[in-house]
């Protein structure tokens, strides 16, 4: 059993890299609708707004941080448990460390790359408009995660592969990733640990396998 782990900024294309590595190699994909259809169970209905914004939340003294923190990480671990995943954003290279079948990925780019990306894709026509909402969104991830974790977004040193998607191709960056992963996937971890020795709740692990992780 193996986990991709795509961290990935804004017009990066990390989210269609990702998409291509689970359907090539038969694994689940799971992005922030996945993440927080386990929340929602959980009374955490807001996620996807709250994890976007820079406003709040996310300061270290919020009241709600740690209890909807806890929850988040407990999700990403039985995900990461059930079955063979890729997992994009949330953190998840954080909660996951240490684990020997886990794959952490960074995908990045120029931020002007970024924003002629996210125009094209979203139809927009003001470049200074969509160059401030890229970088608000790099904000906010990069709060949520420095905030969180308490480590640097930008440390290149927590990642196995670092791929710029200006001047390597996203369908070559996949073939990189699918062909690392089948060899990890390949390999004897004899007594490190892996994603099969993590510890969830019972209750947790089966709503994610039979509810969120279903083919």
């Amino acid at each position: 059993m193996t986990t991709v782990n795509i961290s990935r900024q804004v017009g990066s294309e990390g989210v269609a890299i990702g998409k291509t590595v689970a359907n090539a190699l038969g694994y689940h994909f799971v992005d922030r609708n996945t993440i927080a259809r386990v929340l929602s169970e959980y009374g955490m209905v807001d996620f996807k707004k709250v994890y976007e914004s820079t406003e709040g939340f996310w300061d270290r003294f919020s009241p709600r941080r740690a209890d909807i923190v806890n929850m988040l990480n407990r999700a990403i671990r039985a995900i990461a448990r059930t079955d063979d995943v890729v997992i994009v954003g949330r953190g998840s290279y954080i909660v996951l460390e240490g684990l020997a079948d886990v794959l952490n990925v960074r995908i990045q780019a120029p931020l002007g790359v970024r924003v002629q990306r996210v125009m094209a894709r979203e139809g927009l026509d003001d470049l200074l408009a969509a160059a401030e909402m890229v970088k608000e969104r790099d904000r906010a991830r990069t709060e949520f995660v420095e905030f969180t974790y308490e480590v640097k977004w930008d440390d290149a040193s927590r990642f196995d592969l670092v791929i710029d998607t200006s001047k390597v191709a996203p369908d070559t960056a996949a073939g990189w990733i699918i062909e690392t992963t089948k060899a990890l996937a390949a390999k004897d971890h004899g007594d490190q640990p892996v994603t099969r020795s993590i510890e969830i709740d019972s209750v947790l692990a089966d709503f994610v396998g039979e509810k969120v992780l279903t083919r």
